[in-house]
């Protein structure tokens, strides 16, 4: 098959469009031709490098994948069912993955983190990881949701446990989660306040649900938070930016309001001053990743239109390179998919 692999670390030059071996299924598992691959920061972090984690090289990266079973093995699965990826892997056995918690799994991984992922043509994976897909679904359509709209989900439905009186604060509506965390506020009727670095994208955000939108390059984010919400601040800050907006999240919480954060893309350092956490009965959230339960449930209101992901731009599996620096560059709306 064709992959894109990395046989070192480095810049998008390190980026190889290469034969690979196919890929057989393993006891429980199938073979899914990939039809579409959505891109994640996950996979720029993995072809830098990432400090204290051996990534196995050469490396195809890739967790967002929607494609067709071309090889059942031992599970019955019918050949040519369109499908979906959960893009959590989990080892099925352990008190958490039994309670339904499997990102919990202390063998937790993300497909395309320590296996190889869906840069290629063909990707092994377990059966319990499809989730079947409609045929009016589009495959580039479907691979922009799993990972993103997963993420989201466990951040607010789960983690900040959203209600319909929030009023939610959600950084970078550009990005994948960001774009995932508008829609699913809306769909639960709360109030969403999303920052944008360009008109271009505030308009997007507008059109997929944000009732307003801070330009966070031209804008003081808490002053603005502060006049839309009548001085009273957000209840829930969706954060996964990291360094660079932590401290300004923080601020835009009214009294008992709560910060979920899934990322650190600016950096992981960040201050917090404990008076205003107990003064102000604050919450401070991690979250990573989501069930494959709660995956369903995203999925159910995705087929039923509720839920939308935006794909930016799509390019052939050859031009991944290229498809990373646009998303380096965070040029895009929504999701990169690549289609083999």
């Amino acid at each position: 098959m064709k992959a894109v692999r990395f046989p070192l670390h480095g810049g998008p030059e390190v980026l190889r469009y290469e034969e690979a071996p196919d890929p057989a299924p393993r006891p429980g598992g199938v073979v899914v031709r990939v039809r579409a691959c959505a891109l994640n920061h996950l996979d720029l972090w993995q072809r830098r490098g990432i400090e204290r984690v051996s990534i196995p090289l050469p490396h195809i990266s890739g967790a967002d994948v929607a494609g067709e079973v071309v090889d059942a093995g031992d599970t019955g699965v019918p050949l040519g069912q369109r499908v979906m990826l959960q893009p959590g892997l989990s080892c099925g056995r352990c008190a958490r993955c039994l309670a339904g918690e499997d990102n919990y799994c202390p063998r937790y991984d993300v497909l395309g983190y320590q296996s190889d992922g869906g840069y290629a043509e063909l990707i092994a994976v377990p059966a319990s990881s499809l989730v079947p897909l409609p045929d009016r679904i589009a495959f580039e359509q479907a691979a922009a949701f799993p990972l993103s709209f997963l993420t989201a989900w466990h951040m607010l439905m789960t983690r900040a446990r959203l209600r319909s009186a929030d009023t939610v604060l959600v950084l970078a509506a550009g990005s994948g989660v960001g774009q995932a965390a508008i829609q699913i506020a809306k769909a639960f009727h709360a109030t969403v306040i999303a920052t944008a670095g360009s008109e271009f994208k505030a308009g997007r955000a507008a059109a997929i649900g944000a009732d307003h939108v801070i330009d966070h390059y031209r804008e003081d984010l808490v002053q603005r938070v502060r006049q839309i919400t009548t001085n009273r601040g957000v209840d829930l800050v969706v954060e996964h930016v990291g360094e660079a907006t932590w401290e300004k999240s923080i601020r835009c919480l009214a009294r008992g309001g709560r910060v979920v954060t899934c990322g650190a893309t600016t950096g992981h350092r960040a201050a917090l001053d404990l008076r205003h956490l107990f003064a102000r009965q604050l919450s401070v959230l991690g979250s990573y990743m989501g069930g494959r339960g709660e995956l369903l449930h995203a999925a159910d209101l995705f087929v039923k239109g509720v839920l939308t992901p935006v794909v930016d731009r799509t390019y052939a599996l050859a031009e991944a390179a290229q498809a990373q620096m646009r998303l380096e560059s965070s040029e895009q709306f929504g999701k990169i998919v690549l289609v083999p």
